[in-house]
């Protein structure tokens, strides 16, 4: 009788997928995906993430480092403590992390950034196999409500059924100056759509309709009120815009 494989983890599963699994425990994960069609399909699921995230972001990160991030750096300086030397490069690596993330081919930068993460949220959510929402579409009312009151605005959930896409739920994510939210919708085949409102970022206007798309992931955003909005999925540029308009209709009261 063959002994069925121990059942793993979802670290596991991430640490797979990433490469940093000990190797003497791929053969029993692998063994274990061979009988577990779920777990197998989540880990499709994290490598679709993974190549999405390395397609969309690894473009910037070849460019150079300004020389005001590297200065602090490599200017000569007296043997600090060791908790500040630390603190110095954590700041150093953030200041390199964050404009590695400073223009994603789009020139107006203050709009920009709230697009930016709508992306990067969308392609790490919407692979999501059990958990792509906080709060399910049954609690529509709650969720419009709670995602309002941490935004400081009132929002609601735009209807895409026309365009076959149901609503699956939200999230309430970081954004760049404050709380963001994600509306979360879906379409029969399993195809997911995301609509991202955050501040817009001081100094933004009100704006058109913009359009984006990079690795495959499109996305079409606008300001009002004080607000960005993102749409991003794999829609065309023609069929994203008829989506915008009902959503700039449902928002705009």
């Amino acid at each position: 009788m063959t002994e069925k494989p121990r059942a793993v983890s979802d670290e596991e599963l991430h640490a797979y997928v990433d490469g940093r699994l000990a190797a003497e425990r791929v053969a029993e994960l692998e063994a274990w995906l061979a009988v577990d069609a779920e777990a197998a399909e989540r880990v499709r699921a994290f490598q679709a993430q993974n190549r999405a995230l390395q397609a969309l972001l690894d473009p910037v990160l070849n460019e150079p480092v300004p020389p005001r991030l590297t200065e602090t750096v490599q200017r000569p300086r007296r043997a600090l403590p060791l908790r500040a030397a630390a603190a110095i490069a954590w700041l150093a690596l953030g200041g390199i992390a964050g404009y590695a993330l400073h223009d994603w081919r789009t020139p107006p930068v203050v709009t920009a950034q709230f697009a930016e993460r709508a992306a990067v949220a969308h392609v790490v959510y919407a692979a999501e196999v059990q958990h792509p929402v906080e709060v399910t579409a049954e609690q529509e009312s709650h969720l419009v409500q709670w995602l309002s009151k941490r935004l400081g605005k009132e929002l609601r959930t735009p209807d895409f059924t026309p365009f076959g896409y149901q609503l699956v739920g939200g999230r309430l994510l970081p954004g760049d100056k404050g709380p963001a939210a994600q509306f979360m919708y879906q379409d029969s085949h399993g195809a997911r759509l995301t609509l991202y409102v955050s501040a817009a970022g001081e100094g933004a206007q009100s704006s058109a309709f913009r359009y984006e798309e990079e690795a495959g992931t499109r996305v079409l955003y606008w300001v009002d009120r004080d607000l960005g909005f993102a749409l991003v999925g794999e829609l065309d540029r023609t069929r994203l815009m008829d989506v915008a308009h009902v959503a700039y209709q449902a928002l705009n009261f």
